[in-house]
């Protein structure tokens, strides 16, 4: 008997606000750069959250991974954090970052990768759609 690989992806929704900008940076330098995202008053997005793990099909279930195990370590690390959140000023593990989507997407990673470790399974890429043009992924380092 051999076995195989394959990669299960979850998807999660969130809705948080944030602001990119640099305290250092003028008003205007700020503007500049991050444009509307700068804004002094904040803005935000309805966020889709993919997060993907990988490792060998378990031939008495036929799972990668038990999918509702997975949706609850999502929800338990990262969307009872950040949902309906500002991720500038209540979100743990974005404290000291810019919160621009790159970062989050590896703050997530960050987040996650420990607890899907200890399902015997490995983090796999972190995808964020931030809007429906725009998105990240993150394979980790």
């Amino acid at each position: 008997m051999f076995f195989m690989e394959a990669f299960v992806t979850r998807r999660e929704r969130f809705s948080a606000a944030h602001r990119i900008f640099r305290k250092e940076w003028d008003t205007e330098t700020n503007k500049e750069m991050f444009g509307l995202c700068s804004n002094p008053n904040w803005h935000g997005h309805n966020y889709e959250l993919f997060v993907t793990v990988k490792g060998e099909i378990k031939p008495e279930t036929g799972f990668v991974v038990n999918i509702k195990q997975l949706s609850k370590i999502i929800r338990e690390y990262v969307i009872d954090k950040i949902d309906h959140k500002n991720m500038n000023t209540e979100v743990d593990f974005m404290e000291g970052r810019l919160a621009s989507t790159e970062n989050l997407a590896v703050a997530i990673w960050n987040e996650l990768e420990q607890p899907v470790n200890r399902l015997g399974k490995k983090l796999h890429c972190i995808k964020i759609k931030e809007t429906e043009n725009n998105f990240v992924e993150y394979y980790g380092q």
